[in-house]
């Protein structure tokens, strides 16, 4: 690849480092690139070090643009006043996107709508979480105001999102998703069904859609006999006005610029190396560094890359000789080939899943989207009630037909690999998808192929080779208002006691638990449920289903909740031995003793409220032990007390119920004596967690109190003797017991 695309890979690549590091380690990273710059630069003057100290300052960025988002952060929290533009109009009742700005700062924020309407100028009662970098707030009250083009996009976007409904009824959902990158409306099933057919790229507008458009256009001026030229400026400045329209997501801006690129290089007759095109149409985050970590951009440079990549291959192992239907199938099955090679690394990283059908469906879906993106252009561009409606019984059929490709290719056996790649093999998968586009697109493959094959053979091997850890660790996982805790013993092996909560749509499990254990690697080897309450249970189905926990631990207490049944018909699809709970049983998970010491089967038959029959479980590291009481309250504990009060004796306490003022009383809180309590919840949650009056009491007792809604996702290590904490990025050691 030319030097200006070796240049772009390598300042993305060092973003996604910044970004996906902690700060020490990301500038650890930047010294050590620029030190490996200078090296090459001084020895031997190859680009190779000018491509490294790219990467070196791309990781330099990112540091400085998540130390600024976390200064932004703590000055929207520390005001009271806000302005708040919303993506779209929002009704009394509707949960609304929108950006929150104060003193200079802009920040992404959720706010539900208590009541008023979401119109510019209007003063809204208002409440939600407000992500402000490491804290969270609460929009009490705001006003809308029209701040130029800031909300002049969103409020396009709205506009095309409300017509979109107006004209294509039950297509609606698809369509906003086809066409101005609104995928809320599509339910979680539908989702699934288009990433195991290898098509969940084509539900968000991208590249290939404006690419369409575009040749529909030229294609539209070459049939008017109009010139070329001006035709292809026309069509530029449709597109431009479209993609604004959208709200200018990254992947169409990618191709607007790649468009706008090509077209001045043809006008000026000025070759440009595609290659070159694509450098220039993916530096977005030149501008916006957090670009990078948007998947969607990642899917489309990716996409575009291999589109490159796979034409070269065309030419040169198509025969020449082939021609017609029999040259265009060739090529279609090789670039697709290529296109799912190169994004695999991405869809399994995101969405946890490879679809091996994917260059089939996508070969037969390309022609579909090719007529369905122009008919829905057009339905739009032509405000007329004919041509609107003509238009959404043509895109109708078109949709269903796109649709009957997905569940075909869902349906396939075998067609998509469930995966949950650790770090380490995303690296090493992603630098074989790399050498796989060189070896594509190069004359002398060979050093690439190489390149690639040592990739994979070191993604195979790293999980047999890998050491044992130095510390056993207990991850409080930041789920809201649930709980998700994971204990990763010394051979990389996790203890997950409950799974967050779900919604409509999704659930914790799915979208923090099993990206954060698989990302880490290891193996689930045991899960074990407090109690069957949603915000407990809510996300077991999703991890049972990624990451095939080898045993199952209930409590026995017969829930009714939809998650708990799911977790349970999923438990027996993938036969994972189940057991219940039982006071006094023990387990071994490699150095990790467990001890389950509630609830008793005679006691749950008794019982009415599954926060009384929660489990609770003592783990034991050396001389260092962790309780873990669900949500179990005051009845609960003074059943402990009366049957074996030593028991409860702990270093680590996981407080029970939230913080609530139902739990942690004053005699099981002298039981347990604990250095450190640990409090998963949801900030501004509705029901008051964590109790002031319990948060004083373990203060009042010497206990160091971290809370999931205040410092996120915390993680505490020991070597069985001594432990240390780890949150906001700051690390600190918990001073051992006094000994009296």
């Amino acid at each position: 690849m030319p030097l200006v695309a070796w240049c772009a890979v390598a300042y993305a690549g060092g973003l996604l480092a910044g970004f996906g590091l902690e700060e020490r380690g990301a500038l650890l990273i930047a010294v050590t690139c620029a030190g490996a710059a200078v090296l090459v630069l001084r020895l031997r003057r190859s680009w190779i070090g000018g491509v490294i100290a790219i990467a070196a300052g791309g990781v330099l960025v990112a540091v400085a643009d998540a130390a600024h988002e976390r200064g932004c952060g703590r000055a929207l929290a520390a005001r009271r006043q806000w302005e708040l533009t919303v993506d779209q109009p929002v009704d009394e009742g509707d949960i609304g996107r929108g950006w929150l700005s104060a003193l200079g700062c802009r920040r992404r924020v959720t706010v539900f709508v208590e009541s008023g309407r979401g119109a510019p100028g209007e003063r809204l009662a208002l409440s939600g979480r407000a992500d402000a970098g490491d804290r969270s707030i609460i929009v009490q009250q705001g006003r809308l105001h029209a701040l130029g083009a800031d909300a002049l996009l969103p409020r396009l976007r709205a506009r095309t999102g409300t017509r979109i409904d107006r004209i294509f009824g039950a297509d609606a959902p698809l369509v906003r998703a086809l066409v101005i990158a609104d995928m809320s409306a599509i339910d979680g099933s539908q989702r699934d069904r288009y990433a195991d057919a290898g098509l969940v790229h084509m539900l968000s507008v991208s590249g290939l859609h404006v690419g369409i458009i575009a040749l529909a256009l030229e294609l539209l001026g070459a049939a008017l006999r109009l010139p070329r030229a001006p035709t292809r400026v026309t069509s530029l400045v449709i597109l431009s006005a479209y993609v604004a329209g959208i709200g200018a997501p990254p992947p169409a801006v990618r191709a607007a610029v790649m468009l706008g690129v090509l077209l001045v290089s043809r006008l000026r007759q000025r070759p440009t190396s595609r290659w070159a095109i694509l450098a220039l149409g993916g530096a977005v985050p030149l501008v916006v560094p957090a670009t990078v970590l948007d998947l969607g951009w990642q899917l489309s440079v990716a996409g575009t890359a291999a589109l490159v990549a796979g034409g070269a291959l065309v030419r040169r192992v198509v025969p020449r000789s082939w021609h017609g239907w029999r040259r265009t199938i060739a090529a279609g099955v090789t670039i697709s080939l290529v296109a799912t090679v190169t994004t695999a690394p991405l869809v399994a990283w995101a969405i946890g899943r490879v679809a091996l059908v994917g260059p089939v469906t996508n070969l037969l879906a390309d022609p579909i989207m090719g007529l369905l993106q122009p008919v829905l252009f057009v339905a739009l561009c032509i405000p007329i009630s004919d041509v609107e409606r003509l238009c959404a019984d043509a895109a109708h059929a078109l949709i269903a037909a796109f649709d009957a490709v997905a569940r075909g290719g869902a349906a396939v056996p075998g067609g998509v690999l469930t995966v949950t790649p650790s770090t380490m093999s995303a690296v090493l998968a992603g630098v074989a998808a790399v050498a796989a586009l060189v070896a594509c697109a190069s004359t002398r493959p060979m050093r690439a192929i190489v390149i690639g094959m040592s990739a994979i053979a070191a993604l195979v091997v790293a999980p047999i080779v890998r050491p044992d850890r130095p510390f056993t660790e207990l991850h409080v996982l930041d789920v809201g208002q649930g709980d998700a805790i994971a204990l990763r013993t010394r051979k990389n092996r996790w203890v997950l006691v409950d799974a967050g909560r779900n919604w409509l749509g999704g659930d914790a499990g799915r979208s923090t638990v099993v990206p954060y254990l698989a990302h880490r690697g290891g193996s689930l080897a045991l899960f074990v449920l407090s109690h069957p309450h949603a915000d407990h249970v809510g996300g077991a189905a999703s991890v049972f289903a990624s990451l095939r926990p080898a045993r199952f631990l209930d409590p026995g207490y017969v829930g009714t909740t939809p998650a708990y049944l799911a977790a349970l018909g999923e438990a027996a699809r993938d036969h994972i031995p189940w057991q219940r709970v039982r006071p006094g049983d023990s387990l071994r998970v490699d150095e990790v003793m467990l001890t389950a010491l509630a609830p008793e089967s005679t006691w749950v038959a008794g019982l009415s409220d599954a926060n009384l029959a929660s489990t609770v479980l003592v783990a034991r590291i050396g001389t260092i032990r962790f309780l873990f009481t669900g949500d179990a309250e005051a009845p609960e504990e003074e059943w402990l007390l009366t049957r074996d009060p030593a028991a409860l004796a702990a270093d680590v306490l996981k407080v029970g119920h939230h913080g609530s003022r139902t739990s942690t009383t004053a005699r099981f809180l002298g039981a347990v004596r604990p250095r450190l309590a640990l409090v998963s919840v949801g900030a501004h949650n509705a029901y008051g967690h964590p109790s002031p009056e319990v948060m004083q009491a373990l203060r009042d007792s010497g206990v160091q109190v971290l809370r999931t809604d205040r410092v996120g996702t915390i993680v505490v290590s020991t070597d069985g003797r001594h432990l240390a904490v780890e949150a906001r990025d700051e690390r600190w050691s918990i001073p051992d017991r006094a000994i009296p």
